[in-house]
């Protein structure tokens, strides 16, 4: 899995007024629990740009200078309004020890039902991921080149060595569902073929 690097400073004092002082200076306040004691820090709002807005999942590499730490993102505040980040919540990474996150799904070939006319539907965008952090991978890859129209993909198809899939065995992840169009001259097929032809005797 890809790791972004953000560069950022310890807090001595993590109170209300010091934490609105951040803001102020456009920094963010952050934690990084998961280790024998959670660490406070900020960093400017622009470094974590990469890891917030993207749908891709990533570790990261806290850097305060003298200390530097392994982790993934846990949790994130942001402004309902103004859509600033207010807080986030880190978690340590260590080699020997498992982790689970979300992991996008990434969804490649054209199926075969799409082509015969009808409508891929992406059940589940992210599948939660348990792995030693060398294994999380980037995104699951689902290839739905043989995938038929009225046909479903479950979470199972997609079972690796490396990691394992926090959902139940029943979780759709796509699905290519018939359209309207072709509901509509399947029927109008279905009523011609049991109508009499014009012009027979009885």
């Amino acid at each position: 899995m890809k790791s972004i690097t953000i560069k950022g400073s310890e807090r001595e004092s993590v109170g209300k007024v010091a934490t609105k002082a951040l803001r102020n200076a456009g920094l963010v306040p952050c934690v990084l629990y998961g280790g024998n004691q959670a660490v406070h820090f900020s960093a400017a709002e622009i470094a974590f740009k990469n890891l917030v807005y993207t749908p891709n999942a990533h570790t990261v590499v806290i850097d305060l200078g003298t200390k530097s730490f392994n982790a993934v993102l846990q949790d994130i505040q942001v402004h309902p309004v103004s859509d600033k980040i207010l807080h986030i919540d880190f978690f340590e990474l260590f080699d020997d020890k498992e982790i689970t996150m979300e992991v996008p799904v990434k969804i490649t070939g054209v199926s075969k039902g799409v082509l015969a006319g009808g409508v891929l539907r992406l059940n589940t965008r992210k599948l939660k991921v348990k792995a030693l952090p060398k294994n999380l991978p980037d995104f699951v890859e689902l290839d739905i080149t043989s995938l038929e129209m009225g046909n479903k993909v479950y979470v199972t198809k997609l079972v690796s060595d490396s990691y394992k899939l926090i959902h139940p065995d029943n979780t759709v992840v796509a699905q290519v569902r018939v359209s309207r169009a072709a509901l509509k001259a399947a029927q109008e097929a279905a009523k011609a073929a049991k109508a009499p032809a014009k012009g027979k005797k009885k």
